[in-house]
């Protein structure tokens, strides 16, 4: 990537109210550069990614399966983002299904009844083992008494992009597992941050995240030369950095062509 490029990107970084963070790495040509890119941001939905691997690595042991089917109950029901919340009492969903509503629609009943059947010790010990060390899920969403206490989920914008280069490499769980981990991620059905300039047939596979004063956006946009991108934000001005995010994907997508 251009040097004025890059220079201009990181420039209007660290020129923004509140904390911004940010990670760039082509795949091709493995440069890399980033702002605060190794340090904790609330996680938001983002989270969602640690939850996913350990779904798979858990049915790639055989310590879960994939057609496992769970009921959902009205006491089981978080709000939005998802579609679960709205859907009647008792339906019967997949492990798999849960693990895909989690991510392409964000769904928050879906990620909750997952960390609950997965256990928070075991994704953490799992993140660690593939080399991450301070993303770690510390709560249920929405659980309104621990986060009083300040006690949140964070991610790291560095090794979120070191998970997602392992995914694309095949390394993360196995071969098959990566591959099934990103073509949910491509399946991704919010799409206004990352791909919202994206006009032709360019896929990314990516996971979003908001909160109040939080937005992010991360993932592998399949450009000519393929390159993460995660952008992270804490106590920021929301509509501005979206529009940060969607200004430098396409920028990140021109120069990668």
């Amino acid at each position: 990537m251009e040097a004025k490029s890059k220079g201009e990107i990181l420039e209007e970084l660290k020129k923004m109210k509140g904390k911004p963070g940010f990670f760039y790495k082509n795949l091709v040509t493995k440069e890399t550069f980033g702002y605060q890119e190794e340090v904790l941001f609330e996680a938001a939905s983002v989270i969602k990614i640690p939850v996913l691997i350990e779904a798979f690595r858990q049915m790639e042991e055989g310590e879960a399966k994939a057609d496992e089917v769970v009921t959902i109950k009205n006491e089981d029901k978080l709000p939005s983002c998802g579609a679960l919340t709205y859907l009647h009492d008792g339906i019967q969903v997949t492990l798999m299904d849960l693990c895909v509503l989690m991510i392409i629609l964000s769904d928050n009943t879906a990620t909750n009844l997952l960390i609950k059947r997965l256990g928070i010790k075991r994704i953490n010990q799992t993140m660690r083992e593939a080399g991450v060390m301070k993303t770690t899920l510390n709560r249920l969403l929405f659980d309104s008494e621990k986060s009083a206490l300040g006690i949140q989920n964070y991610i790291v914008p560095k090794e979120i992009g070191f998970l997602l280069e392992q995914m694309e490499n095949g390394t993360l769980i196995s071969k098959q597992a990566s591959s099934q981990m990103i073509e949910i991620l491509k399946n991704q059905r919010l799409n206004g941050k990352m791909p919202f300039f994206v006009t032709d047939d360019t896929e990314i596979a990516h996971k979003t995240g908001e909160d109040d004063g939080i937005t992010h956006d991360v993932g592998i946009v399949y450009a000519k030369e393929p390159f993460i991108a995660c952008f992270c934000s804490n106590e920021i001005d929301e509509p501005m950095f979206n529009r940060f995010i969607q200004d430098t994907t396409k920028k990140l997508l021109e120069a990668a062509k």
